[in-house]
């Protein structure tokens, strides 16, 4: 009987790690190329970016809001002996606040007030809804009282109001605003010319009114054509004591 000599068992992790190499071989060794063809291995290329970053949705601008209501009891109280008074040409009554949305200089949407006569808030209404769906800026819009009654301080902040029981200045006559029945809108942008006046003072700035800026009201815009389609008359268009700013319903 032969003696057979038996070979030495190789240790576990070098067998493991030959068949770890065979079949890394065998499949090309994750890197694209193929063990049968005996291509060179693939470069791995990096999916391509993005040309843009992904669109964000523009935020939708809130609906207009216009609200009509009775002089409630606090208003009534802010106004007496300051923009009314007994002997004006119109009472409490007749008068309403309306609480309206316009866009600012700053392109975002804000709440202001106007003080107009009953017969015309909602023709008013309607007007700056056209307004604000047209992204016409306004600077501000408060009621007189915030500047004393003072319709000078007012136009000096480049307000927009409405009732004011004063007289056309430099006359003895009820300006439309003592009826609750005109508007003043940007009155820096749009200033008033009685004479050789410049109110306010400020508006000197915007006597070329061929350069058309932010917040001017010139012939034929959004701003005249919703007054007008409403009824009201434009002092831009007077041909003495031009207003810019003005806009009324007798």
């Amino acid at each position: 009987m032969l003696n057979r000599v038996r070979p030495c068992p190789r240790p576990v992790a070098a067998v493991v790690s030959a068949l770890v190499l065979l079949v890394l071989a065998g499949c090309g060794g994750g890197t694209g190329g193929t063990a049968a063809s005996g291509s060179p291995p693939s470069p791995t290329v990096p999916a391509p970016a993005s040309a843009s970053a992904p669109a964000v949705a523009a935020s939708t601008p809130a609906a207009f809001v216009g609200t009509v209501e009775v002089l409630p009891a606090e208003a009534r109280q802010r106004m007496t002996g300051v923009s009314w008074r007994q002997g004006c040409p119109v009472g409490l009554d007749d008068l309403r606040l309306l609480r309206l949305s316009y866009v600012g200089f700053d392109g975002a949407e804000h709440t202001g007030e106007l003080v107009v006569h009953r017969a015309v808030a909602d023709p008013v209404v309607r007007i700056f809804g056209r307004l604000y769906e047209a992204r016409f800026p306004i600077r501000g819009m408060q009621t007189i009282e915030a500047y004393g009654g003072s319709d000078d301080a007012s136009m000096a902040a480049d307000n927009t109001s409405a009732f004011n029981c004063r007289n056309v200045p430099n006359t003895k006559h009820w300006s439309n605003h003592a009826y609750g029945r005109a508007i003043d809108i940007n009155t820096v942008e749009n200033p008033y010319l009685p004479g050789r006046q410049i109110m306010p003072p400020a508006g000197k700035d915007y006597l070329d009114r061929g350069d058309v800026r932010p917040g001017m009201i010139v012939a034929g815009d959004v701003v005249v054509t919703a007054f007008k389609a409403e009824g009201f008359t434009w002092g831009g268009s007077w041909r003495s004591g031009v207003d810019y700013q003005h806009f009324e319903k007798p």
